[in-house]
């Protein structure tokens, strides 16, 4: 929200009181010196007034978790075991999940506080390349890459997805790199084409690889180049 509001909402001080006091020079967003009272502001930032803290910053979290097969891409879920139970009890109330994997698949999975940042990394007209290692049970026929990179009609939505890019690794094997998530898409696409997805590896979503000193079930934070590479 703006700055003046901010301070109108959480101090004795009213919006138009804080917008003279952000004049006046006597407000600091993270311990700078502000004078725009429309500052946009969120609850990762420290404001205060006179050098006085107007209520606590809420610490931000941006993980990647190696996803084993079988958690459910979840914060909650009445049947299945989700991939919060791979956390520490003290964050699975905070975070959320920023682009998910079905429960078979596996790789990289991002979790965070912040939802604006997520928001970022998996809109689909900012088309963040997300990348796949792919094996299917019936061989990968040649034409598979260009009916990839035409995109592939799907009638339940009545669209067609963004053209992808299939690098063919073996007979049964491929990466894959889409630029949007569609409910269950790399599975649906193969589908169309007459093949099934046995195993579904993410290895990266924009800048953001996997780490390959993570096993399977352990986390690590993003770090400050990760996070910024999202914009």
């Amino acid at each position: 929200m703006r700055l003046d509001r901010l301070i109108g909402n959480h101090s004795q001080y009213s919006q138009r009181s804080a917008r003279l006091l952000i004049a006046e020079g006597r407000v600091q967003v993270n311990a700078l010196l502000v004078r725009d009272a429309r500052m946009e502001v969120d609850r990762f930032m420290m404001v205060s007034v006179d050098g006085v803290p107007l209520k606590p910053a809420v610490a931000s979290h941006y993980l990647m978790l190696h996803k084993p097969a079988g958690y459910l891409s979840a914060t909650s879920d009445p049947q299945h075991i989700t991939v919060m139970a791979l956390l520490p009890e003290p964050l699975r109330a905070a975070l959320h999940i920023g682009g998910r994997l079905d429960r078979g698949s596996s790789g990289l999975l991002i979790l965070t506080n912040d939802g604006l940042w997520s928001r970022r990394l998996t809109a689909p007209q900012i088309k963040i390349p997300k990348v796949y290692r792919v094996t299917t049970a019936e061989p990968i026929s040649a034409e598979t890459p260009e009916r990839f990179a035409q995109g592939i009609y799907f009638a339940f939505e009545d669209l067609t997805t963004s053209p992808a890019q299939l690098e063919r690794l073996g007979t049964h094997e491929a990466r894959l790199t889409i630029f949007e998530g569609r409910y269950h898409q790399v599975k649906r696409m193969f589908h169309a084409l007459g093949n099934r997805v046995l195993t579904l590896h993410r290895e990266s979503m924009g800048d953001i690889v996997l780490d390959d000193r993570l096993q399977a079930g352990d986390f690590r934070p993003l770090s400050q180049t990760e996070i910024d590479s999202i914009g």
